[in-house]
């Protein structure tokens, strides 16, 4: 079924009112997570083939972290979804004034490659908690996960509701000439720039989950050897193919040798001495992103880890020193396993140096001093992140993940993913009963009762 007829189906199927009861949000919510309990394990043999992720990465990352938003989904559903009452000023007595809360109607979700799981049903989620129907573009570089993305949404949910679209670039652009109600795109910020051009044309929402170049800054008074574990897990997961994954390490000259032979010693702890030859070794998308990865190599110099494997399309968990911030590693997201490291003296200059740059999506700072930790976060503009670890912000379902600036448009997860699909429309109820003449024009005494209620 071609993009055109999918979205006038659902447009249709949804002007009928159907998603818009609590019951069937909560029937189709047990549904997503019935659907990920029977698909487990065509979902995990479909992410070991595409991008070689273990049975333990690929369930923790992708599949536990559904199931566990659906069940905070299913837990506040019908609180969220209540008008709430709101009050009103003298102007209004006798009103009863509420906001209502209502799906925008029918929704695009465009998935990435480097969580194709989590990132294709995780808004999902939210847009039918909202009472939306849904369309999902995964995407095409990750081909067989794409392939039981759409098998199990067409088993177990009726296009009119939720559709799979398969496909590469062209297809995308096709979806997007239509009229949607609202595009969610995790990507990259080029093609997110590309997502928001179209989508103005027709004065569609979106939220733009982007990415960056994320830092991660590491005081002297950083417990060093926890830093290093956390950082080591927080940047190599994934191969380091995650958008909040710590991009540049930014260390206080004083502990940077030290922080180095902490992480060399969790590199080899997590990965082996040989991580090529790991099983469980996640692998590079492709080949360009191979390319455009191994070619960071260049810069600096690899104190840990450089090995590649071209054929298999894995590079080893690296670290380089002696980069700089004119180096090509300093200017893209890095969106791989190699970690460039900078030296600081004074934590002011960290802040100017981060302020310089455009808005990361997270950001990561290791060190005990309250003070400091306070002018990390007043000073700095991002998206989210951490004090003392990595990652660990977006496992919150109260914290809303987003990002800013460059970084993406808009926020999910938790109440947020609810509030994201869900359009508040503002009523007020009149009464019937009295009326009060001060608003019509002719009155003598009008304006000074204008003057005197609304100031």
């Amino acid at each position: 079924m071609d993009p055109k007829t999918i979205v006038t189906n659902q447009k249709a199927w949804y002007l009928e009112g159907h998603t818009k009861s609590y019951d069937f949000r909560k029937d189709q919510l047990k549904r997503l997570k019935k659907m990920l309990n029977i698909y487990e394990e065509p979902i995990l043999k479909a992410l070991k083939f595409d991008l070689n992720k273990s049975e333990y990465e690929a369930y923790a990352a992708e599949i536990a972290f559904l199931k566990s938003e659906i069940d905070h989904q299913l837990k506040s559903l019908k609180a969220w979804m209540a008008p709430k009452k709101v009050k009103a000023p003298l102007t209004h007595t006798g009103s009863k004034n509420f906001v209502q809360k209502e799906p925008y109607g029918t929704v695009l979700v465009i998935a990435p490659w480097n969580y194709p799981i989590q990132l294709a049903i995780a808004p999902v989620i939210g847009a039918v908690a909202a009472g939306n129907t849904v369309i999902i573009k995964p995407s095409e570089l990750t081909p067989t996960v794409s392939w039981v993305i759409k098998k199990m949404i067409e088993q177990f949910f009726d296009p009119k509701f939720i559709a799979v679209i398969e496909g590469d670039k062209e297809v995308t652009q096709e979806l997007l000439d239509q009229p949607l109600d609202y595009i969610f795109f995790t990507g990259s910020v080029p093609v997110g720039k590309i997502i928001m051009e179209k989508a103005s044309k027709r004065l569609i929402p979106v939220t733009l989950e982007l990415g960056g170049k994320s830092p991660t800054i590491v005081n002297r008074d950083a417990p060093i050897d926890l830093a290093a574990k956390r950082i080591v897990w927080g940047k190599f997961t994934n191969a380091g193919q995650t958008c909040i994954a710590p991009d540049y390490l930014l260390v206080h000259h004083e502990v940077k040798s030290k922080l180095i032979h902490a992480m060399k010693k969790y590199m080899t702890e997590f990965y082996g001495p040989r991580p090529l030859e790991n099983p469980d070794y996640v692998k590079i998308v492709n080949d360009s992103h191979f390319e455009r990865v191994s070619s960071y190599l260049e810069n600096g110099t690899v104190v840990a880890g450089g090995g590649l494997d071209q054929k298999k399309r894995m590079i080893e968990p690296t670290i380089l020193d002696q980069v700089t911030w004119s180096d090509q590693v300093m200017q893209d997201e890095i969106f791989g396993p190699i970690l460039p490291i900078l030296t600081f003296d004074q934590l002011d200059e960290v802040i100017d140096q981060v302020n310089s740059r455009p808005k990361p999506l997270a950001l990561y700072y290791f060190g005990d001093d309250e003070h400091d930790q306070q002018q990390i976060i007043d000073r700095i503009s991002f998206g989210g992140g951490c004090i003392n670890d990595t990652l660990y912000h977006i496992l919150n379902p109260h914290l809303p993940f987003g990002g800013v600036g460059e970084s993406g448009i808009g926020s999910y997860h938790g109440q947020s993913s609810f509030d994201t699909f869900t359009h508040e429309k503002s009523m007020t109820k009149q009464t019937t009963k009295f009326d009060q003449n001060f608003r019509y024009p002719g009155s003598a005494l009008s304006l000074k009762i204008i003057k005197k209620v609304l100031g």
